[in-house]
């Protein structure tokens, strides 16, 4: 099917487009393919946006955030028409993200789901967008006074996105920046450009003025041109940690959002409920081949389940089937790449070369890597202590609750940790303690509903998703007072 994001070529494989303004054209700067990650061949190509056109898209941004009269109730209306029309187009969304990022069926249709549901979220945040009346008269000498706030909008906001959420993510980073009355300029990622695209011809679709929403393609590069002009007025960015470092610096006193990387922890305890547990947790460990900040890296057992559940998790996991994502019944399909499944694969091997045992997978076809367990895994082994990002999970045993929690805030990063307990007394301590943006009891690392306020702590970044508190990071307040 032919999209007015893509160049029809005779011939040679379809080129994707930059939305500059509120047309769809290519980009001048080379172009890079975009493979099918499954097959590992390629499939369309992706030409980078020059600094002339980032320039051009910046002046056009700008401008349109200056002529921008919609009320509230008008962005609120855009925002539900677009919910409205990717449900109706559902399956066609559907196989534009199969394509490019080899999820599989399940996978993609969750992910379409949740981006209706993030799309209503916000329509209804936009609506009741407002600040506060202040109890100035409360202070002395201020009877005659009437103060309020205005919540405002900053003004051009670059959101640069992920590949493994190339559909929500983006939601999470451009609904609530138009919500609040921002103009967006949108780099999504260079392997998985066109579900962003997509998503893009659909705010046109539904009447977003011009402008108001652009997209460039490219690399590290490519958002350093974005960056340097200071008419950027914030960045929201989700990637790896070391990126985020150096976009970090780049932003100076401008404001940033930033979900990094992860080492994501569940824990459970000696009475843990593992008819519950166990199924959430092989869910969350192997959906999107792993490829999700949240995954279950490390299934941390107390020492006195240890045995049940490297039983119960080998048959579970076992019984996965692997490979081809076009294959309904799927669970786990390809890498985002060949090089990351052979990074995973190296990872595997080395730790099983150091003494851990895999039970289950290991093995690698192209960019699919099986559904891996492996137990016996130490906390200086790279599958112990660096982010896997693939179908992997490690099973750990521990003694002490307080050593469990130890061992979670021993690592640099702090997103999410899961704890499956019956006891409250460990259930708030794990609250208080964990050194985590997210602690979820009686559900794994990877639990997320999108109005919660999502985001991490330490090396796993600052800033938080979900609607209402994106908003009130993309905007900021404003005192008026009246002294009569």
């Amino acid at each position: 099917m032919a999209y007015q994001f893509d160049t029809e070529t005779a011939g040679n494989l379809p080129r994707c487009r930059m939305l500059l303004g509120g047309d769809w054209v290519e980009g001048d700067g080379p172009a890079q393919d975009i493979m099918d990650k499954f097959r590992v061949t390629p499939f369309a190509q992706l030409p980078a946006s020059t600094e002339a056109q980032i320039t051009q898209m910046i002046d056009l941004g700008v401008a349109a955030f200056e002529a921008d009269r919609m009320s509230p109730h008008d962005r609120g209306a855009v925002l539900d028409k677009v919910a409205g029309l990717l449900e109706a187009r559902a399956e066609e969304c559907r196989a534009v993200m199969q394509a490019e990022t080899g999820f599989t069926v399940s996978d993609c249709r969750n992910e379409i789901r949740r981006t209706v549901q993030t799309l209503r979220l916000t329509a209804e945040e936009a609506r009741r967008f407002a600040g506060d009346v202040l109890p100035v008269a409360g202070a002395a000498g201020q009877g005659g006074r009437t103060a309020f706030t205005m919540r405002v909008p900053l003004g051009l906001v670059l959101a640069v996105t992920p590949f493994n959420a190339p559909l929500n993510t983006v939601t999470h980073k451009i609904a609530p920046a138009l919500a609040a009355g921002n103009a967006v300029i949108l780099k999504p990622a260079g392997q998985t450009p066109r579900t962003a695209c997509f998503i893009a011809s659909l705010f046109l679709e539904a009447g977003l003025p011009k402008g108001l929403l652009q997209v460039f393609h490219g690399g590290g590069p490519a958002v350093a041109l974005a960056m340097k002009d200071q008419r950027v007025r914030y960045i929201a960015f989700t990637g790896s940690t070391d990126v985020g470092r150096i976009i970090q610096a780049q932003a100076e006193l401008r404001r940033t959002q930033m979900e990094l990387g992860s080492i994501a922890f569940t824990v459970l305890t000696d009475d843990a409920d593992l008819d519950l547990a166990l199924p959430k947790v092989v869910g969350a460990g192997y959906r999107k081949a792993g490829q999700v900040c949240t995954s279950v890296q490390i299934l941390l057992v107390h020492d006195s389940l240890k045995a049940e559940v490297e039983r119960r998790m080998t048959d579970l996991v076992s019984a996965l089937k692997f490979g081809d994502p076009s294959d309904e019944d799927c669970t786990t399909g390809p890498l985002i790449s060949l090089k990351d499944a052979e990074r995973v694969e190296a990872w595997v091997t080395e730790a099983v070369e150091r003494g851990a045992t895999c039970l289950v997978g290991g093995t690698r076809q192209n960019a699919v890597i099986a559904p891996t367990l492996l137990t016996g895994v130490s906390s200086d082994m790279r599958v112990g202590c660096e982010e896997i990002f693939g179908p992997v999970i490690c099973i750990e045993s521990y003694d002490t609750f307080p050593n469990a929690l130890r061992r979670v805030n021993a690592t640099p990063y702090g997103l999410a940790t899961g704890l499956f307990t019956n006891r409250l007394d460990e259930a708030f301590a794990a609250a208080r303690q964990l050194h985590v943006g997210g602690v979820h009891i009686n559900e794994t690392s990877s639990s997320r509903w999108d109005s919660m306020p999502y985001g991490g702590s330490k090396d796993s970044g600052f800033g938080r998703e979900g609607p209402h508190y994106a908003m009130q990071e993309m905007s900021e307040e404003r005192v008026v007072s009246f002294a009569v």
